[in-house]
C-alpha cells in the first residue's frame, strides 16, 4: 500500500471539506478550517469582535522590537479589529531561530510575515506539513492579490509550484522593466568621489587601465585629499565587501564579459541560452588578476574581504572612499560627493544584470501560513490587505504621521483627487534607517502603475533608475538572464545541496585570488574542484528549466 504523505494529503483537500484533522510533522492532529463557498469582500473588516492571530516576524537591529508599537501594524489593528500577537525576532538572529520555531509546535504561530524562506526550505516545510496550501485560498479570501496575478500572470506562474499548489504568498517590487529595471545591479554598483577627481584635475575613467591610474592618484595624493576635504582617517582608494557589496561589476570587461553577478548561484545565460558558470571562464580569472594589481599597489581596502555593513558605512560617513560598492551611495556616504562609475572597458564592455531583475524584485516565500492556524481564513484575509496599493506602499518604505522626527511620506492626494502617498525629503538622513525605523516588509505588491496614483517614487529609486537606464543599460549586451523559475523537491534540494560547496568554494577564490593572485596550476585546480562538487550536474538541473520556461 501507497504511503501518502501530508502534503499529499494536503493536496487533495478542497473546499467544503470541514473540520479535517491532519497529522503533522508534530505527531499530533492539526485542525485546518475548511474553504467556505461565498465569495470574500473588504466589507468583513472592522471584525464584529476582536479576533487574534499569532505571527512571527522579523526587525532590524536597534528598531522598534515590539510590531505593535509601530504605526503601521497599530493601524491595521483599527481597521480590522484583529489583533497580532507577534514572536519578533531580530534580523541577524532569524535564520537560526525561524529553522527552531518551526520544528517545534509550542514555538509556531499561525502565520509567517516575513518568512522569506528559500524554495528549498519552502517546499520542505510543505512536505513536513507545517505549512498549508494557499491557492484555493487566494482564490476565495484574497481579492487584492488575486488583482495582482490577473494583471500579471507570470507572478502565479512563479509562485506555483510544479505540481500545481502555492506555498507562499509573495513580495513583489516593480520599479522599471527589462533591462531599465532597478533589480537589474544590485548591491553592486561603484560609485566614484567627484570631487576627488575635480580637485586632482582627473577624468571619470573608461578603462580598466584608467581606472587603475585614478586609484594611484587617489593614494599618492592621500595627504592633499585629507588637508583639503578635512578627512579623519587614512585614504582608502577602493573598498567595498567581498560577496555583498561586491565589486564584480568592475571585472564584467574581461573575457567573454559575464563578470560574476550572482553571488548566489554565479550562473549566467548566454545568448544562445545555455547556463554557464560565472566563475569558470576566462574572465573571471582574469579580472581577479587584475584586481590583485589593485591589491598589490595597495589601492583596496584591506577590510574589504571581512568588514560588515557597519563597519562599512561608518568609514564612508568620514567620507575615505575614492570608489565603493552599494546599492545606493547615500546609505553609505555624503550623495554629493559621488558620480555613478560606468562599465569599465577590458577586452570588452559589458554589464551582466542580476539574475531574475527582468521581472523586478520577487520573493516567492515572503509569508506562510502553518498548519496550526485554526481559522486560516481570516489569516488569508488579514493578508490579503497587505497588497491594497497604499499599504503595500507603507509596508514596504515606511508610513505617515509618526511622533517622531522622520516620516517616510506624507497623506496627500493624487490629481483626482483621491489618496496618495507622497515621499518626504529626509535631509541628510539615510534612506534605508528612516525605512528600517517605519517599515514592517512581508508580503506586498508594489506594481510600476501605482507611481503618480498610489504613491510617488522614492527619489533614490527614480536617479537609481536614471543612472541604470543613462549609464548600464547600453552596456548591457546579452539578451537573458535566468528567470525566476520554481523547481521541484527533488531538484530544488539536489541544487541546494550542490551549490552550497560550490558557492563557498568560488566565494573564498574570489578573496583568495584577489589578495593573493592566481596562476595557471591554480586556475586548472580550482575548476577541478568544482566539478567534483557536481557543478555539471548543477548546471544540468538549471538548463532543463531555462529550456522548460522557453519552451
Amino acid at each position: 500500500m501507497k504511503t501518502i504523505s501530508r502534503r499529499d494529503f494536503l493536496k487533495g483537500t478542497t473546499a467544503g471539506m470541514a473540520g479535517v484533522a491532519l497529522t503533522g510533522l508534530f505527531g499530533t492532529s492539526l485542525g485546518m478550517t475548511a474553504l467556505a463557498d461565498e465569495e470574500t469582500d473588504s466589507s468583513v473588516f472592522p471584525l464584529a469582535q476582536t479576533a487574534t492571530l499569532t505571527g512571527m516576524i522579523s526587525y532590524p537591529a536597534n528598531t522598534e522590537s515590539d510590531p505593535n508599537n509601530r504605526t503601521i501594524f497599530k493601524r491595521l489593528q483599527e481597521k480590522t479589529n484583529v489583533q497580532i500577537e507577534w514572536t519578533a525576532i531580530q534580523d541577524d538572529q532569524w535564520s537560526d531561530k525561524i529553522t527552531l520555531n518551526m520544528s517545534n509546535k509550542s514555538t509556531l504561530t499561525d502565520f509567517v510575515f516575513s518568512a522569506s524562506f528559500s524554495d528549498s526550505a519552502l517546499l520542505r516545510y510543505a512536505d513536513q506539513g507545517a505549512i498549508i496550501a494557499l491557492e484555493d485560498y487566494i482564490d476565495a479570501y484574497m481579492p487584492n492579490l488575486c488583482s495582482v496575478f490577473e494583471k500579471f500572470p507570470d507572478y502565479r506562474e512563479m509562485c506555483t509550484d510544479t505540481e500545481g499548489h502555492i506555498w507562499g504568498l509573495p513580495w513583489i517590487e516593480q520599479l522599471g522593466s527589462g533591462k531599465e529595471a532597478i533589480q537589474t545591479v544590485g548591491d553592486n554598483m561603484p560609485f566614484i568621489n567627484k570631487k576627488w577627481l575635480d580637485f586632482l584635475g582627473l577624468e571619470i575613467p573608461e578603462t580598466v587601465d584608467e581606472f587603475k591610474d585614478v586609484l594611484i592618484a587617489f593614494r599618492d595624493n592621500a595627504e592633499a585629499l585629507q588637508e583639503e576635504f578635512e578627512i579623519e582617517g587614512s585614504i582608502i582608494p577602493l573598498s567595498f565587501i567581498m560577496n555583498d557589496q561586491d565589486p564584480c561589476l568592475l571585472i564584467n570587461g574581461f573575457g567573454e564579459g559575464y563578470g560574476d553577478a550572482d553571488q548566489g548561484k554565479h550562473i549566467a545565460v548566454t545568448d544562445d541560452l545555455e547556463v554557464i558558470c560565472s566563475a569558470t571562464q576566462e574572465g573571471f580569472k582574469d579580472g581577479l588578476a587584475w584586481m590583485h594589481e589593485l591589491y598589490e599597489e595597495n589601492l583596496i581596502d584591506l577590510d574589504a574581504f571581512t568588514q560588515d555593513w557597519s563597519t562599512y558605512v561608518a568609514k564612508g560617513k568620514y567620507g575615505r572612499y575614492g570608489v565603493c560598492m552599494t546599492w545606493d551611495i547615500a546609505n553609505v556616504a555624503n550623495l554629493d560627493d559621488y558620480v555613478v562609475l560606468p562599465a569599465l572597458t577590458a577586452d570588452t564592455r559589458n554589464v551582466t544584470p542580476v539574475n531574475g531583475s527582468f521581472t523586478s524584485g520577487f520573493d516567492r516565500g515572503r509569508c506562510v501560513v502553518t498548519a496550526i492556524a485554526d481559522d486560516p481564513e481570516l489569516v488569508c484575509r488579514w493578508l490579503d490587505l497587505m497588497y491594497e496599493p497604499i499599504q503595500s506602499a507603507q509596508n514596504n518604505w515606511g508610513t505617515y504621521g509618526e511622533d517622531d522626527d522622520f516620516d517616510i511620506f506624507e497623506l496627500s492626494t493624487n490629481e483626482n483627487g483621491e489618496d496618495m502617498l507622497k515621499h518626504c525629503d529626509l535631509g541628510d538622513a539615510s534612506p534605508v534607517e528612516v525605512r528600517e525605523e517605519e517599515c514592517v516588509g512581508g508580503p506586498l505588491a508594489i506594481l510600476d502603475e501605482y507611481y503618480g496614483v498610489y504613491v510617488t517614487c522614492p527619489d533614490d529609486a527614480q536617479y537609481k533608475l536614471d543612472w541604470i537606464a543613462e549609464y548600464y543599460t547600453p552596456d548591457m549586451n546579452r539578451e537573458y538572464v535566468y528567470p525566476n523559475v520554481f523547481m521541484n523537491l527533488e531538484d530544488t534540494e539536489t541544487l541546494s545541496e550542490l551549490q552550497e560547496n560550490i558557492t563557498s568554494t568560488i566565494n573564498a577564490a574570489k578573496s583568495n585570488w584577489v589578495m593573493n593572485g592566481v596562476d595557471d596550476a591554480t586556475w586548472e585546480s580550482f575548476k577541478s574542484e568544482l566539478e567534483a562538487y557536481g557543478l555539471s550536474e548543477a548546471l544540468a538541473i538549471y538548463q532543463k528549466y531555462l529550456d522548460a520556461y522557453y519552451a
